[in-house]
């Protein structure tokens, strides 16, 4: 399991990169604690799929059930000043008790802005 620390000031976004699994049933899954109300965690839209029958030329189709890269962006909240860490955990919803087929930490903490003028 991977653990990261990031500083970020209010409304700054992080962009995380995980390796999906989805053809084998993975998914990418986060849970907040600390001071969950400083950031936020979406995933960012994946780009639609080239239809085999018109590959982009020169561009490699993966392999079906290739690992695919999951974008997730995680961004700090105004007006900042606390902590949280996002634990993410790639596992496979039909057997919630399967321990996860991977782990990552991503410790932030949010700095306020200083007001002043």
């Amino acid at each position: 399991m991977e653990v990261r620390s990031i500083v970020l000031g209010p409304d700054e976004p992080y962009e995380l990169r995980l390796t999906g699994r989805g053809a084998r049933g993975y998914v990418w899954t986060w849970q907040v604690t600390g001071d969950t109300d400083v950031v936020t965690v979406a995933e960012a839209p994946q780009a639609p799929p080239v239809p085999q029958a018109q590959p982009a030329p020169g561009a490699a189709v993966p392999p079906p059930g290739a690992p695919v890269e999951r974008i997730y962006v995680i961004r700090a909240r105004p007006p900042g000043g606390g902590r949280a860490r996002i634990r993410f955990a790639q596992v496979r919803p039909p057997y919630p008790d399967e321990a996860p087929y991977d782990e990552f930490v991503l410790d932030v903490e949010v700095v306020a802005v200083s007001g002043g003028a």
